[in-house]
């Protein structure tokens, strides 16, 4: 594991999940992933938490993080070795793989997700704008 993650940050703290989204718990984590693969945070190489350790570590039933690693898998982010745990695949090469397409992609989930509950192109972005206020004001009192 990169020395950022088992130096500074609990996986409790990188593996949030936010009970009351619209979107799927395993689909936060899934996308919580690729943006921490894509940005460097971990590397090619990089051995990621067991999946009972992470599901005991964020409080999220062992099959959710299971569906997500499998997912990953599939999709070409880590590899699975048995009885050795699951690895960062180099996703150097991968088409479409940055931070600006990860971002986009969650993104439109959010619009997405946002339309499905009957809510408006205007009214998404003055929801939008407003978390943005909050976050910014919290982002401030940490400071």
């Amino acid at each position: 594991m990169n020395k950022l993650t088992s130096d500074s940050l609990s996986n409790a703290t990188l593996f949030k999940v936010d009970e009351k989204s619209s979107i799927p718990i395993w689909l936060q984590l899934k996308n919580r992933f690729i943006y921490l693969i894509v940005s460097g945070h971990y590397l090619s190489g990089d051995q990621l938490p067991t999946v009972r350790g992470l599901a005991a570590e964020i409080e999220v039933n062992y099959n959710t993080v299971s569906k997500v690693y499998m997912s990953l898998e599939q999709d070409g982010y880590i590899e699975s070795k048995p009885r050795q745990g699951a690895f960062v695949s180099d996703v150097s090469d991968k088409a479409g793989v940055s931070v600006a397409t990860t971002a986009e992609i969650v993104t439109r989930e959010y619009f997405k997700r946002c339309q499905e509950l009957g809510m408006t192109l205007e009214s998404i972005e003055i929801q939008f704008n407003k978390t943005l206020q909050t976050i910014r004001g919290e982002t401030k009192d940490v400071r």
